[in-house]
Formats: C-alpha cells, structure tokens, sequence
C-alpha cells in the first residue's frame, strides 16, 4: 500500500533522506565505471543494493532513494538487455528499496514509517557524459517527455510513494517530467543541480525554477541535490522567497566530478556533515540528505542534526 508522502513529512515536520549509493558499493568492491553506473548492480548483484538500503536506515534515513537514477530503458537495452529485461530491472530497484525496507520495520519496532523514493535521474544520466551538470542537450521537451515516460510510470507502478526526480540541470526537462508526473497522477519532489548559489545548471534563476514547479500539484517538494554544500542555504532561501512547497536538500560532499574519468577530486568544503545540516535547517529545508560521497556516517550526522533543532 502506498503512503503518503505529504502526510507524514507534515507528521514528522522534518525528514532524513539517505545518502549515496554509488559510494557504498565502490567501497564493498563494485566497479561502476560504466554507462550503467550502480545501476548494474540492479542485475549483478541486487543483494549489496538492499545491503547498502539497510544501512542508511540504520543511520536514521526516514526516505530510502531506490538504485535507478541512472536505470533507464534505453539504457539497458544499449548494454544488451531486452526490453521486457530492462522494465523489470527498473521494476526491482524498488522492490529492493521495498524489502529493505519492510525488513528494516520489522527488526525496529519503534519505527513507524520510511518513504520508499524512488530515484529519476536527467536525461544527461543517461548520456553519462556529465551533461547533467550542464544541461546543454539540444533536444526539446516533448523528446524529453516521450524518454522520461516508460520509466517513470514503471517506477511509480512498482509502488514508490514518491518520485525523486533529482540532479536535473533546466526547467525545460524538469517541467517536461512534471506533466508526465501530473499526466498519470503519480507524485514528485524535483531537485536541480545547481552551479552557484542562486543558479542551477543551466544557468536559469532557481527562483524561476521553483515559480514554475508551483503550477504543479503533483510537485511535493523543491530543491537541490548532487550541488556544492556551500551554495545550498543560498539556495534554499531562493526558493522559499518565491514558493510554499517544502524544500529537499541533498548535496554532495564538495568535490568536483570528472565526467570523462567517473572519479571524484578536490577536497570537501571543509565542515563537518552536522554543522552543514544545522545550517540548511535554519534556511528552512524541511528534507535533508546526501549525495555523492556522501555516507551513512553523513546521514547519521544528519539525524544528529535535527533531532537538536526538534527536541
């Protein structure tokens, strides 16, 4: 049975979201330099996925954010697989996410509830070109809607309570993929990749972005992820000025990502994951988790975090 994602985020005034999936299965031996990135691993080795699910509820993660950021159709058909095969694998990376979670209440009693999301990464993902932090795709919206669609009705089929429609770089594919949303009555938050702290990828004005997104009813939240933690108060602040939709965050740990390698360089922005949530949480984010080279060890933090502003 589906939950509902606006109920329980007004119930509980503030939610944890986990943090990186790639991070943790490189560290548990994965190689994921592929056009598949951990989407792979849906195939390969579905069970270090779950693994990976149950540890960041273990730190505290209120939403789990399933593997198929990077799963789309095409995709999957491009490394070999048949059509049906590729549904399916989209169809498991929330039944994953789902038997975690249900194994995870079930040993923790006390826990009511976990919003199973589940993840829509950008066109760009699926170019694995690092567009995604551009946006600069030359293609129109109505090529966008007709290679968002398949997916995302799979993924809201296989019982997600939400679509995580993250890292997108323009309001041209995150509007496209909101009237997909709206068009077959399903429910979204939208998150940007954002290039300074008040623009996202593709340089439009994330104020503008977030005025947009509020024509949308099936839009439950707004927000920024896989962005520079010091742009994200910034950002946070842009968006509420302009919309009364609640604000999700999910950064990355402050390096930068090289699309041609598939690696991580640079240093982080220096504080610890604590002292950057405190901080989102004073500019108003109601959700707050990682991504890239983020950790549950973050995520922990990041509970930490609000629990001090809530008691």
């Amino acid at each position: 049975m589906r939950q509902n994602f606006s109920d329980i985020l007004k119930s509980k005034k503030i939610m944890v979201i986990d943090g990186a999936m790639a991070t943790e299965l490189e560290a548990m031996g994965c190689n994921l330099n592929d056009e598949l990135w951990s989407a792979k691993i849906i195939a390969e080795k579905p069970e270090l996925i779950k693994k990976v699910h149950l540890s960041y509820f273990e730190a505290g993660a209120d939403c789990g954010t399933s593997a198929s950021y990077q799963a789309t159709v095409d995709g999957f058909i491009k490394k070999g697989y048949t059509e049906k095969e590729a549904e399916k694998l989209i169809e498991n990376s929330v039944k994953l996410l789902i038997e975690a979670r249900n194994e995870y209440l079930e040993n923790n009693k006390s826990t009511k509830s976990i919003i199973v999301c589940a993840a829509v990464g950008p066109y760009g993902a699926y170019l694995a070109d690092g567009s995604e932090y551009r946006g600069n795709y030359g293609v129109g919206k109505e090529f966008l809607k007709k290679f968002h669609k398949r997916r995302i009705e799979i993924l809201w089929n296989a019982k997600a309570d939400i679509l995580a429609v993250e890292t997108i770089p323009s309001l041209k594919e995150a509007v496209a993929v909101a009237e997909i949303v709206e068009y077959i009555k399903a429910e979204c938050w939208i998150s940007f990749s954002c290039k300074n702290n008040t623009d996202i990828s593709d340089g439009t004005k994330i104020k503008d972005c977030a005025k947009e997104l509020n024509n949308f009813e099936c839009v439950k939240a707004i927000g920024v992820n896989c962005t520079a933690p010091h742009f994200v108060s910034s950002l946070i602040k842009e968006i509420k000025s302009v919309s009364d939709k609640p604000v999700v965050v999910y950064p990355n740990s402050g390096e930068v990502y090289d699309a041609v390698t598939k690696t991580w360089h640079g240093s982080s922005d220096g504080k610890t994951y604590k002292e950057w949530a405190k901080e989102w949480l004073e500019s108003g984010a109601n959700l707050i988790g990682g991504c890239c080279r983020t950790t549950p060890d973050d995520i922990r933090q990041v509970k930490e975090a609000i629990y001090e502003k809530l008691k």
